[in-house]
């Protein structure tokens, strides 16, 4: 048997059924226009004559639309009933015959252009069609299942979900999940499953902790008709099923209510009905839970809790207990999470969390937030300062904390330093101040200086004039000279040559005022006496003629014509010293003698500044 080199797997002989069985059966793993372009191919190359064959086979079995047919409507009405004219001449199956290339190179001269133009028409519109047909086919699907069904992929078909297994906690309430084809039932845990062969299906056996009283299931050999169960129900065989208690599943099985279903009343009102193990019969002649719990017929130990369930009834133990063995014992919940924040306190039952000193629990009881002190409860007696847990207290500037940290003393600075004033500090309530003696003024909060009161009260009467020295201030007479002097214009007392009595005096005396500090370092230049008046031939020589009397001074000639007082030793005041400084000046030829005195005097003041 041939194939076709371009198709493989397709036989070159087949006739149109046979062709068409094979295109249906492949449709879904080879594309309708990948075939036929490919039987196209095929035959346009004329291999061999069963290639033609196969290919005019193919066309065949495409013009001829099958019911319902895969072209759209629009090529239905172009395409003719019957196969092509000039096909139909050449062979009975509609298909040209087989012609050598002599032949055709014979007949090409005598092809009429319509025929030409007639085939180039009809492939355009079969490629059309054959797109238009494989887009329609690759839309449809064949894996879609209804509700409660999914796709096999390896057996190619659907099949039934197990909902009890894959969906969590199907049924509540204490029911049990029975899976059947498209869905599934909740059904109560005494409910009694017949299949359609008499066999019931087993029952999982009652959860640990109930009552041995429940009922148990019978073996399917035992259920071949209908009948009590020796644990109070009622069974029935597929046969037999009859009544609104009874529901045919989709599974041809049969579902019979227990008895203690309350819905079920029976036909007879009067009739006296048996229950199940854990089940009463009730005024209206209905099964009925027994609350064993209530009815105090359970057998829980006193340190358990009854649970009461439907025919039966749960011992366990309360919360915060954990079952060991026959006994309930506390649960140590400080051993596992969640754990506290902080601290966690274990008790009979329960448990609780504590928080340290500055903390406090949270909403959740588990968590601990800081507690802002300052806010709730401020101690301090100045600043407060919340921190992680606790707080600080701080004090302004001036106080320390006391030794309860809670309140401020104040800083004595004056005994913490005695260089914080020149004279005196005063402490006062968080800060200090200086103060200054009487004739001083406070500079730069420390510092004291001196007061000019010739400046600002002048108390010196109008023949007087008024001296400043530190710390206060004295009144000297403008004209300081007594008889026989004389003042002259220049402020100084002179002695005229022509009184008698000037002879044995100094000619002139100059009066001079100065200041100094008490305490003044020595030695010390304090004053710089000079000759106003030079002479030629002269020398000048400088002393100390009177005041010096405990050697406070020196007098150093500096030059021959000026000479430097020097202070040697310390004064304190207040003191007033008078020193006089005589200037002799003697001819150098010996032809006269003269002196002059500088009257100096030097006020001490109280302080060293």
């Amino acid at each position: 048997m041939s194939t076709c080199p371009l198709w493989p797997g397709v036989p070159a002989s087949l006739g149109n059924e046979g062709l068409a069985r094979e295109s249906r059966l492949e449709r879904q793993r080879r594309p309708l226009a990948q075939g036929a372009q490919t039987s196209l191919r095929c035959a346009l190359y004329r291999r061999a004559p069963s290639a033609w064959l196969s290919a005019c086979a193919s066309l065949s079995s495409l013009l001829r639309p099958p019911s319902p047919s895969p072209f759209p409507p629009f090529l239905l009405l172009l395409l003719p009933p019957r196969p092509l004219p000039d096909f139909a001449r050449s062979d009975p199956r509609g298909c040209p015959p087989l012609r050598t290339p002599l032949a055709a190179r014979a007949r090409s001269a005598a092809r009429p252009r319509r025929f030409t133009m007639l085939k180039a028409l009809f492939l355009t519109m079969l490629t059309l069609a054959l797109v238009k047909s494989q887009d329609t086919e690759e839309t449809i699907t064949y894996t879609q299942c209804t509700d409660g069904y999914e796709w096999d992929p390896v057996r190619q078909q659907c099949k039934d979900i197990d909902e009890c297994d894959i969906v969590p906690d199907a049924c509540k309430g204490g029911m049990k999940c029975v899976n059947h084809y498209g869905g599934y039932l909740c059904l109560p845990k005494t409910a009694q499953i017949i299949v359609n062969n008499e066999q019931p299906q087993q029952e999982t056996p009652p959860a640990e902790g109930t009552s041995g009283a429940t009922t148990g299931v019978v073996a399917a050999s035992s259920m071949a008709t209908s009948g009590v169960l020796p644990g109070g129900g009622f069974v029935a065989s597929a046969a037999a099923v009859a009544g609104p208690e009874v529901q045919t599943g989709r599974n041809n099985f049969v579902i019979r209510r227990n008895p203690a279903d309350p819905q079920r009343i029976p036909s007879n009102p009067s009739h006296r009905i048996q229950c199940a193990a854990g089940y009463e019969q009730s005024e209206h002649n209905v099964c009925q839970d027994i609350d064993e719990c209530t009815a105090g017929t359970h057998n829980c130990r006193v340190d358990q809790v009854c649970i009461n369930l439907r025919g039966s009834f749960a011992c366990q133990c309360p919360p915060g207990y954990q079952k060991r063995g026959e006994q309930c014992v506390d649960i140590d919940e400080c051993t596992i999470p969640p754990y506290c924040h902080q601290r966690c306190v274990n008790t009979p039952g329960s448990f609780y969390c504590q928080c340290s000193p500055g903390f406090q629990l949270a909403a959740n009881n588990y968590t601990c937030v800081d507690i802002n002190e300052c806010d709730a409860s401020n101690q301090c007696a100045q600043q407060c300062y919340n921190i992680l847990g606790s707080f600080i207290c701080q004090c302004n500037q001036g106080y320390e904390l006391s030794s309860d940290r809670l309140n401020c003393e104040d800083i004595d600075e004056c005994r913490t330093s005695s260089y914080l004033c020149q004279y005196q500090c005063v402490n006062e309530p968080g800060k200090f101040s200086c103060m200054c003696p009487q004739g001083y003024q406070v500079v730069r909060s420390r510092t004291c200086q001196d007061i000019n009161e010739c400046e600002t009260t002048n108390e010196c009467r109008e023949d007087e004039m008024c001296w400043n020295y530190h710390g206060g201030f004295r009144c000297y007479p403008r004209n300081p000279c007594q008889d026989p002097y004389i003042l002259t214009p220049e402020n100084r007392c002179v002695c005229p040559v022509s009184n008698a009595m000037c002879r044995e005096l100094p000619q002139s005396i100059v009066y001079k005022y100065m200041s100094i500090r008490s305490d003044r370092s020595v030695p010390s230049d304090i004053f710089q006496i000079q000759a106003t008046t030079i002479y030629a031939n002269t020398i000048n020589t400088f002393r100390i003629k009177s005041g010096n009397e405990n050697g406070e001074f020196y007098l150093r000639q500096t030059s021959p014509v000026s000479a430097m007082l020097v202070l040697v030793k310390s004064l304190s005041g207040p003191r007033e010293h008078i020193v006089d400084l005589e200037m002799l000046t003697v001819s150098s030829i010996g032809t006269f003698r003269t002196s002059s005195v500088l009257r100096l005097t030097i006020i001490v003041g109280p302080f060293s500044f």
